[in-house]
């Protein structure tokens, strides 16, 4: 009879046993020097595709803790997830054969080893260890400081993941963490005064950014992410200047991310005067990129007496989703600065020039930014309100006393 009880409670023990985690036990069995090194090519972030999680502090209160587990890719017993295979490891604690994962991966792929075969998690492993070796790979010169601007538009704020600004200014990397915000969608945008305040808040926030990068050892460059009315971000551009080198994104309507495209079929543009006016000093330019604006829709002083000039695509209709690639950012700046250029040459010094924008925010950024002070006109920027009856003078930039 004891040998009996000596034997259900030996039974008991290896139950016990079996029930707890393998992992743990092997866990404490992996040499420092491979936990350090599995740490090291993974950056502290969970491995499995498409997680990323930081793994050394507590998302919510940022305090310093280590969450990571160190999940076996072929499991220490053959018996375990991914065990059963003739390729086992002679060291299975080797760096190679281990994967840094959160809790929820960790657990997702030892309890479906049969989706989360050992390829899949070897391709993972791999992916994920070579972005961050050039990652770090970058050099101090590749930082950038990442600036946000964002205002409700048709009511509704697009939101911005660290990874998608990540994704969108790699080689370069953001300078800090939090970057800058310049959040217009707490100001009442149903009065006059809502493009008061917005401007002031544009201006104080992007003169703190262009003195801090001014300021800097390290970052003298600026990434910037912006969806608000076209005047605003006319403003924005203007006041950063083209001093400072200068990233512009844009929001893919299809892939719903900032990545520049690097395919397919390049914008083209074209340039020319739609209209004699018989007042030789008022003249207006008019973007017909990401839609039509006709000639009739133009508010009664322009469409009276000014001469109207139009930049449009060349090769397509007026749409929203034309602006894809870096390269066609880059063919609207050269041809507006020729409209610039061949306006002044036909109508000689002017004090203002009309703009009437239907494009996609970063050119919107760029009509502001490339304009040469005291050489280029004020540009007066109109917006189509629907609530006041159409299209209505917002702002001016390029003023200076």
């Amino acid at each position: 009879m004891p040998e009996k009880k000596t034997n259900k409670k030996t039974k008991a023990s290896t139950k016990a046993s079996a029930d707890e985690s393998t992992v743990k036990d092997v866990t404490r069995a992996i040499k420092p020097d491979n936990k350090l090194l599995l740490y090291v090519r993974a950056g502290g972030r969970c491995e499995f595709d498409g997680c990323n999680e930081y793994l050394l502090s507590h998302q919510l209160t940022h305090k310093t803790i280590n969450l990571g587990q160190m999940a076996h890719i072929i499991a220490f017993s053959e018996e375990g997830p991914r065990g059963k295979t003739d390729k086992r490891p002679i060291d299975i604690n080797n760096v190679d054969n281990l994967m840094l994962l959160c809790h929820r991966c960790h657990k997702l792929v030892d309890d479906h080893p049969e989706e989360y075969s050992r390829e899949t998690l070897l391709n993972y492993k791999k992916a994920h260890e070579e972005r961050i070796f050039w990652l770090t790979s970058a050099s101090p010169d590749r930082q950038t400081s990442v600036v946000v601007l964002k205002s409700r538009i048709g009511g509704q704020t697009v939101k911005l993941s660290a990874a998608e600004i990540h994704e969108a200014v790699s080689p370069r990397y953001p300078a800090n963490r939090a970057g800058t915000e310049i959040d217009l969608s707490k100001i009442n945008d149903e009065g006059d005064a809502f493009y008061t305040v917005a401007a002031k808040e544009i201006k104080r926030q992007i003169e703190r950014v262009v003195s801090d990068v001014v300021e800097a050892e390290k970052t003298n460059h600026v990434s910037l992410f912006a969806l608000a009315p076209m005047p605003l971000l006319a403003l924005a551009g203007n006041l950063l200047g083209n001093k400072i080198p200068t990233d512009l994104f844009q929001r893919h309507r299809d892939a719903e991310n900032w990545t520049w495209k690097t395919d397919g079929k390049l914008a083209e543009y074209k340039f020319e005067k739609i209209r004699e006016g018989t007042n030789d000093d008022k003249v207006a330019l008019v973007l017909s990129l990401s839609g039509k604006i006709h000639l009739e829709k133009l508010p009664a002083e322009i469409a009276e007496d000014a001469s109207v000039y139009e930049i449009t695509l060349d090769s397509a209709s007026p749409n929203p989703n034309f602006l894809r690639q870096k390269q066609d950012l880059t063919a609207f700046k050269d041809i507006y600065q020729l409209a610039l250029r061949e306006i002044g040459s036909n109508h000689g010094k002017l004090e203002k020039l009309h703009l009437f924008p239907a494009v996609p925010a970063p050119l919107a950024v760029l009509c502001g930014r490339e304009l040469m002070p005291k050489i280029d006109p004020i540009l007066s920027i109109y917006d189509d309100d629907k609530r006041h009856g159409g299209y209505r003078m917002i702002l001016e930039v390029n003023k200076y006393d």
